[in-house]
């Protein structure tokens, strides 16, 4: 059976991405992206995108020419090319044979969805992505396991934790606070986090507690 994992990743204002320009710029979100190539010319990609804003410009100042192809409402669809092999989010998944499933954008902040055929190819996909973006983030993972009874998927949303539950768990991980025996105890952590120990305690709690209600709670 399916073993795979559908993971959602966020990145804050990607530098080599047109599409999250475009809706940096009109301070809008991208509802959909689609993309195709000719066998005339394999190494061009057309890209279409809607966008949805209150505001647009009369020129988009970003890495393309966009011309706008349709409009619905307050929606407008809009193409442009590059060239294939540019190192965009996109193509930096793809490179790991994990098509992007859905693009979309809020502002300057890019979503993409892949299905990566295992954890260490999701690994590969996400060590790749922080080389070249800082500002990532994972949002969501699904896992399917082998019995693919819906009990068996685990949905895990980490925009639930505060910036603060999620600097203290992933400092507690990286020290070896989970590890058994321990590598660092509460105190330690804590000091690293130049927090008390009771404001630890408090944190580390409360996003487990979250955890664990996205994990367990399938009703």
């Amino acid at each position: 059976m399916a073993s795979g994992i559908r993971a959602e990743v966020k990145i804050d204002d990607p530098p080599d991405c047109v599409v999250a320009q475009a809706s940096a710029e009109a301070d809008g979100r991208v509802l959909s992206v689609s993309k195709s190539t000719s066998p005339s010319a394999p190494e061009r990609v057309t890209e279409e995108f809607m966008l949805d804003a209150e505001r647009y410009p009369d020129e988009f100042d970003v890495d393309a020419d966009l011309s706008p192809i349709f409009s619905y409402g307050s929606s407008s669809v809009y193409r442009f090319e590059r060239e294939l092999g540019c190192g965009c989010p996109c193509e930096c998944i793809e490179e790991h044979d994990c098509p992007v499933v859905d693009v979309r954008t809020q502002g300057a902040a890019l979503y993409l969805t892949f299905h990566a055929p295992d954890m260490h190819g999701l690994q590969a996909v996400i060590g790749e992505l922080r080389d070249r973006y800082a500002n990532l983030d994972v949002q969501r993972l699904l896992q399917s396991q082998q019995d693919h009874d819906e009990r068996n998927l685990v949905f895990v949303d980490r925009s639930t934790l505060t910036d603060r539950q999620t600097e203290v768990l992933e400092t507690a991980h990286r020290m070896g606070y989970f590890e058994h025996p321990k590598r660092a105890n509460a105190g330690e952590v804590a000091d690293e986090l130049d927090i008390t120990g009771t404001t630890f305690t408090e944190h580390l709690a409360a996003a487990q507690t979250k955890l664990l209600d996205a994990i367990l709670d399938h009703e």
